[in-house]
């Protein structure tokens, strides 16, 4: 570690802790000073990661070491979410919680009213509001390219007819694809058109216990519409985005190389998808938008002006609870095959 970084602490060293968090920490320029984790496997990964790591069995033996570090990212399970925040914001260490905040709104309720009681900064990890595709179509509609827009369509699908085999495939209360890629989904939505006053859903569990089958409809209070989907056996996946305005269409084929036959679109173009992020589509006329910047390291970036300069909070966490009554909702709409309106 090197004088000035940021000092963090991870709890958790899987897919997200390991994969995602602690990747995007070293682009950032912070130092991953502590890790909970009891698997010898991860742990072994988190010392090989990061030379000197204190690696310790659970969130009550971190807390030992409270002084040691600015901040931590709880990356546990999303049923361990309430449990080990609520531990962190009784011991008053800054926190960034992976989303789902909480498998429930009331779960989310409880960590954000906590935080906000105790005045511990708190954060939520909604990264996809750093997607390129995301950053591209804020500044798209802030332009008015698209006029006066209707309907939002986003995908997350994949072609995965073996499922893996995890919490997140198996947990039916924590687990599934609308608490896991839904709230990016709703975030996303919510984030560009404003919130969701009603939500139509269809849920299922095709190829694994929890919800690996979604769609969402959201209405907006501008008109806008959104048309939500995740999927794991969409054997077409895509488009990821479509966007329809009065003026035209924002249209992204591809998606973090997901293979999808749309993705042809951005192959036969020249220099293929390198130095734009989709298509700004009027019937045949078909025209390259240039990628705005940015990218998910800057969710990190901001955490650490959030932490250690007083910097704005990256992620309102009051967002996280509404994202979560939204979810709720769905559940509510595919149970009993109706629209819930939402206020």
């Amino acid at each position: 570690m090197t004088s000035g970084q940021l000092r963090v602490a991870i709890v958790g060293y899987g897919d997200s802790g390991r994969g995602i968090h602690a990747r995007l920490l070293r682009a950032a320029g912070a130092a991953v000073t502590h890790v909970v984790v009891r698997n010898p496997e991860r742990a072994a990964a988190a010392r090989g990661d990061w030379p000197g790591v204190d690696v310790v069995a659970d969130v009550a033996a971190l807390l030992e070491r409270a002084g040691d570090f600015d901040v931590v990212v709880v990356a546990s399970p999303t049923g361990n979410h309430v449990e080990n925040a609520l531990a962190l914001i009784g011991a008053g260490v800054p926190l960034v919680v992976d989303k789902p905040l909480a498998p429930d709104a009331a779960g989310a309720r409880t960590v954000v009213d906590a935080a906000a009681a105790a005045g511990v900064p708190l954060t939520v990890f909604q990264n996809r509001r750093w997607d390129s595709e995301q950053l591209t179509l804020r500044a798209l509609l802030a332009d008015g390219a698209l006029g006066t827009v209707h309907r939002f369509e986003r995908r997350w699908e994949r072609f995965r007819p073996v499922p893996k085999d995890r919490w997140r495939e198996n947990d039916l209360v924590s687990g599934g694809l609308l608490l896991d890629l839904g709230a990016h989904l709703v975030d996303s939505a919510v984030q560009l058109f404003g919130p969701a006053t009603s939500v139509y859903a269809e849920i299922r569990a095709l190829t694994t216990p929890a919800p690996d089958d979604v769609f969402l409809a959201l209405q907006h209070p501008g008109g806008v519409v959104s048309h939500l989907m995740a999927g794991g056996l969409a054997g077409a996946p895509g488009p990821r985005t479509r966007v329809l305005g009065s003026r035209g269409a924002y249209l992204v084929t591809s998606f973090e190389g997901e293979p999808t036959p749309f993705a042809a679109l951005d192959e036969a173009a020249p220099g293929g998808v390198d130095g734009h992020e989709g298509w700004l589509v009027r019937g045949a006329e078909r025209t390259a938008v240039p990628r705005a910047p940015g990218g998910h390291v800057d969710f990190y970036i901001a955490v650490d002006r959030w932490v250690r300069a007083g910097g704005l909070v990256p992620v309102d966490p009051a967002d996280a609870v509404r994202t979560a009554q939204v979810l709720e909702a769905a559940t509510a709409s595919a149970r009993e095959r109706r629209v819930v309106d939402l206020g």
